[in-house]
């Protein structure tokens, strides 16, 4: 079986790539799509294209409109959505993501430390797997991928 997998959440470190590179490896039938990785050109978008803006909210808004189109997308054309909430900054992005993929009717696999179980527990809920790191996703698709 093939999966379209959207990789969504936590930008600010590598765990895009190590899951990327592991599938790679063990030629797992998989596809993966994310949001645009680079912070400061995420966070531009909007004045970059459509000029510059007085005040914050307007300058994330407009960014937060483009960014979307991709993410929807990516979301949308998936078969399975992987979200991961990093220690270091909160994700509401990646919560309201998760939602859209619930609502969907979209699998989706969570990463995420333990301590923050009770925070997320209504994303958990809906959750098909918590995982605590990209080993524990590679493991569950290598399963899924078997004939």
């Amino acid at each position: 079986m093939h999966f379209n997998i959207f990789l969504s959440g936590e930008i600010h470190s590598s765990w895009r790539d190590n899951l990327i590179q592991k599938a790679e490896k063990l030629n797992l039938p998989v596809d993966f799509s994310g949001p645009v990785t680079d912070h400061d050109a995420s966070d531009n978008i909007g004045v970059n294209a459509l000029g510059d803006e007085p005040q914050s909210f307007w300058k994330d808004h407009k960014a937060a409109k483009i960014n979307a189109v991709r993410i929807k997308n990516g979301i949308e054309n998936a078969d399975l959505v992987v979200i991961k909430f990093g220690e270091k900054y909160r994700q509401w992005n990646a919560a309201f993501d998760a939602g859209y993929a619930a609502a969907l009717g979209k699998s989706y696999i969570v990463i995420h430390p333990e301590d923050f179980t009770h925070a997320l527990k209504e994303v958990d809920a809906q959750a098909m797997a918590v995982a605590r790191d990209e080993d524990q996703v590679i493991e569950m698709l290598q399963y899924l991928s078997q004939k």
